[in-house]
Order: C-alpha cells, then sequence, then structure tokens
C-alpha cells in the first residue's frame, strides 16, 4: 500500500527555478524533489546577488525579488 503525499513531489530535473523569500534559506534538492535522484543537501546563498547555481546538479536558483542585499 503506497502513502500519498499531501505535498507533490517531483523530480530533480528542472534547470532552472524561481524561488521566492519563503523558500529561504535555499538549499537544494529543494524538499518538493524526489529523494531517489537526488545529491547530499547544499545550501545556497542566493540572497546576496539574487541567483545562485547549484554545484551538484547544476540546477540555477533565481530569487523572484532579486538580491536582499543582506550581509548575514
Amino acid at each position: 500500500m503506497r502513502t500519498k503525499l499531501t505535498t507533490p513531489q517531483q523530480e530533480n530535473r528542472a534547470r532552472q527555478i524561481e524561488v521566492t523569500a519563503a523558500d529561504l534559506p535555499l538549499h537544494c534538492p529543494m524538499p518538493s524533489m524526489l529523494l531517489w535522484n537526488a545529491h547530499p543537501r547544499v545550501f545556497l546563498p542566493v540572497e546576496k546577488t539574487g541567483e545562485a547555481l547549484c554545484p551538484y546538479c547544476g540546477t540555477k536558483y533565481t530569487l523572484k525579488d532579486g538580491a536582499t542585499g543582506s550581509g548575514h
């Protein structure tokens, strides 16, 4: 018997993903991605420049409203 998940999951095939401030701190793979083809979790500093590239899978993340200018 399979358990139905409340959050739909997707394969890690997307190469460009737009994220919002609600997704921060950003990490790849994201919670909505399937774990069977995932890589180790890596946190990405997308808030510094508005963009970040995952060193494992090459997915490019873009912050919807651009860089936050936060120096923390």
